[in-house]
């Protein structure tokens, strides 16, 4: 893999970090807060992707000519309605057990930001539950501690495995970041290359 341009990684994710690492190219991490605010009014399927681009505003004008910086932001969207990350271990319970035998959407916003443009894109996985008794859901919830995830579930954790009946899209945009409209929008921006 050649790399024409420096890769900076925006997050502090672990899964995206992991993620990234992947595609087989080599990128620096550089975290800064934002408020993570959107307007109430926006569709939640646009959520993602504004967020990513508001992550990427601090980056502006501060972004080198050999460089991209990649912002990214998921969210779990159940009967039309965002779930967060949990505030505890209660919280999680309640989110995985409202999952139970329903078909949601995980969608991942994600920016590159050049030094004179940006390109964004959504991501969107269809993910369907099998029912998930509130044994399984405490079992889950204490061995795993998903109070860090968006729906308060690691599809890379025992209850995808266990419970998870089918995944309509990209398996690792659910995980934090879809790698093949990623991988495809650095080789058609001439990131990276193979030759």
């Amino acid at each position: 893999m050649i790399q024409n341009k420096k890769i900076i990684l925006a997050s502090k994710s672990p899964r995206r970090q992991e993620l990234l690492g992947k595609l087989d190219v080599t990128f620096d991490i550089q975290l800064k807060d934002i408020d993570e605010v959107f307007p109430p009014e926006l569709d939640p399927f646009k959520v993602p992707e504004y967020l990513a681009l508001l992550k990427s505003e601090v980056f502006n004008g501060k972004v080198a000519e050999d460089t991209v910086v990649i912002t990214s932001d998921t969210v779990v969207i159940n009967n039309n309605k965002i779930m967060g990350k949990p505030s505890d271990a209660t919280d999680a319970l309640s989110m995985v057990l409202e999952l139970s035998e329903k078909t949601h959407f995980v969608i991942t916003g994600v920016c590159l930001q050049f030094s004179n443009r940006k390109i964004s894109f959504s991501s969107v996985s269809e993910v369907e539950f099998e029912s998930i008794s509130e044994q399984e859901a405490k079992y889950y919830i204490d061995k795993f501690k998903p109070l860090d995830k968006a729906g308060a579930y690691g599809v890379q954790e025992w209850i995808g495995q266990a419970k998870i009946k089918r995944i309509n899209g990209c398996y690792y945009n659910i995980m934090g970041l879809p790698l093949n409209a990623l991988y495809n929008t650095l080789i058609e921006e001439k990131v990276i290359s193979l030759a």
